[in-house]
């Protein structure tokens, strides 16, 4: 019986090794070229007040989702630089939008992040999408965290891709 982490050969399934359990990057070279999408998710926990200042567009820093929606756009265009094995890619769209609670009754509110990444190549976007939203959320907390230091970001993941071999990838509830 194999475990779930290798193939009946005992080499690794997972892709970023070779068959001598070396780091390489991926060849996507002979794969055929379709449009992908990416779509990731996650939130960042503050305390109410935090979120009014940041709706009243009074923080000390400026306009905290404008400039956080900057810095993810920036990632995923940099997302080769960061994470070792990706691959540097031609996206064509990376939209980061935000959505906020109004009830101001919670003990804490989250703002919920998400990022929307194509492109048209031979490998998906998924880690362009995860890279915007850490890093407009790790912007979020940078620029409030003067008022609020126990903000916690959590939940981040992959919601959706679509395109290539494996086509439509719905995450689970």
């Amino acid at each position: 019986m194999t475990s779930s982490t290798e193939t009946t050969e005992g080499a690794s399934p997972l892709t970023h090794f070779d068959a001598r359990g070396q780091a390489h990057m991926v060849d996507v070279g002979a794969k055929v070229p379709t449009h992908r999408i990416a779509v990731a998710s996650g939130c960042i926990e503050m305390q109410p007040e935090t979120l009014i200042l940041i709706n009243s567009g009074t923080a000390k820093k400026g306009d905290v989702f404008g400039v956080a929606r900057l810095a993810g756009i920036m990632a995923a265009k940099k997302t080769s630089s960061l994470i070792p094995l990706c691959h540097p890619l031609a996206l064509t769209r990376v939209a980061v939008d935000f959505d906020a609670p109004s009830d101001s009754s919670l003990h804490y509110t989250a703002v919920v992040c998400r990022a929307t990444v194509e492109s048209f190549g031979p490998t998906g976007v998924e880690m362009e999408a995860l890279t915007a939203v850490q890093v407009a959320l790790l912007t979020i907390y940078d620029m409030c965290k003067a008022v609020d230091r126990d903000m916690v970001i959590n939940g981040v993941r992959v919601e959706e891709k679509r395109g290539g071999k494996s086509g439509y990838y719905p995450a689970l509830p």
